[in-house]
C-alpha cells in the first residue's frame, strides 16, 4: 500500500486550491450582468465564445486535479472516466470557442500564434490521451493526461505572469505577446520533465491513495 509524499500532496493542494480559484473566478463571465468584465478585445469582439470558453475552460481546470488522484481512479473507477469525460468534452468545447479568441488576441499576432499554437497542443495532447485509453494503453494514457493538464494549467499560470508584469510595472503591451508562450511553454517543459523522471513504465502516482 503505497503513502502520499508530503510534498506531492502539498503541491495536489496548491494546485487544487489555484484551480478552484481561477475556476469560479472566471465563471463571473457567464453571471447576469457579467461583474468586474476584463477589456480584452475578444471579449468585446467575441462575447459569445468569450462566455462559452471561460465557463468550459474553468470546468476542464477544476475537474482536471480530481484525475490526478490515484485514490479515485483505483477505488472509484466509473466516477474517474465520468469525470474523464467530463474533462475532455469541456476541452473540446474550450478549444473550439478559443479559435476566435485566439484570432483576436490583444496585442497581435505573436500573442495570437501563441494560443493558437497553446490550443493545438491541448487538443492534441487530450485527444491522445483519449486513444490510448480506448486502445487500453492506461500507462500512456496517464502520460498523455498529464500534459493535457499541464496545457489546461496555463489558465493558472497566465494569471501569474500577468500579475507579475503589473508589478514589475511592464507595460502590458510589451509583456502580453511573451506572456502568451510563457503560460504554457514553460508547463508543457515540466510535465516533460516529470515524465522523463518518472519513466515510460511509470503509474504517476505521486497522489496516490495512502
Amino acid at each position: 500500500m503505497k503513502t502520499r509524499h508530503p510534498l506531492a500532496s502539498l503541491a495536489w493542494g496548491l494546485l487544487s486550491l489555484s484551480a478552484l480559484a481561477v475556476g469560479l473566478v472566471s465563471l463571473r463571465y457567464a453571471l447576469p450582468g457579467m461583474p468586474f468584465p476584463s477589456e480584452l478585445p475578444s471579449l468585446q469582439l467575441s462575447r459569445h465564445a468569450f462566455i462559452v470558453h471561460a465557463v468550459s475552460a474553468s470546468l476542464a481546470l477544476m475537474l482536471g486535479p480530481l484525475q490526478l488522484l490515484v485514490a479515485l481512479r483505483q477505488r472509484y473507477p466509473a466516477a474517474h472516466r465520468w469525470t474523464g469525460r467530463a474533462y475532455v468534452l469541456a476541452i473540446a468545447v474550450a478549444w473550439l470557442s478559443s479559435l476566435p479568441l485566439a484570432a483576436n488576441a490583444m496585442t497581435g499576432v505573436v500573442a495570437a500564434v501563441g494560443f493558437f499554437a497553446l490550443g493545438l497542443a491541448w487538443v492534441v495532447a487530450t485527444g491522445w490521451g483519449v486513444a490510448c485509453a480506448l486502445q487500453r494503453r492506461f500507462a500512456e494514457h496517464r502520460r498523455w493526461m498529464l500534459r493535457s493538464y499541464a496545457l489546461t494549467a496555463a489558465a493558472i499560470t497566465l494569471r501569474i505572469y500577468l500579475g507579475l508584469g503589473a508589478a514589475a510595472g511592464v507595460d502590458i503591451e510589451v509583456s502580453y505577446p511573451f506572456i502568451a508562450w510563457l503560460c504554457w511553454v514553460p508547463n508543457l517543459l515540466v510535465a516533460e520533465w516529470y515524465l522523463r523522471r518518472s519513466g515510460p513504465q511509470a503509474r504517476l502516482s505521486p497522489l496516490g491513495a495512502a
